[in-house]
């Protein structure tokens, strides 16, 4: 769990920060992903999956994340569109695509690309 919420700390720091220095909403959002997901699977290999991985391995990895960014840049440009103006909008709307594809990914990690 503290693997996931520091990855997300990531995800989320770099989606604000690139945002603030004017990259395009979305474009913010992927990189933020992408930066946080690396994290994500270098840490969960390494500490809670206790494995080394391998050709297969990553190559599930790639096709979960695949899917799961489509999943999750989706939903938080789809929040971005039905949340009304708040002042944290865009935290929110990024706490709600991150939670959708942290289910996803933590099932599929354990049961296809991790499992013993």
């Amino acid at each position: 769990m503290a693997i996931g919420a520091f990855s997300a700390l990531v995800d989320l720091s770099v989606y604000l920060s690139l945002f603030t220095l004017g990259l395009w909403v979305h474009g913010a959002k992927a990189v933020g992903f992408i930066v946080g997901t690396t994290t994500a699977y270098l840490l969960n290999r390494r500490f809670t999956f206790s494995t080394n991985g391998g050709s297969a391995r990553f190559a599930g990895f790639v096709l979960l994340y695949g899917t799961t960014f489509a999943i999750n840049v989706g939903m938080n440009g789809l929040m971005l569109t039905v949340l009304p103006e708040l002042p944290f909008r865009m935290t929110v709307a990024f706490v709600i695509a991150q939670g959708t594809a942290t289910v996803i990914n933590f099932v599929m990690l354990r049961t296809v690309v991790f499992r013993r």
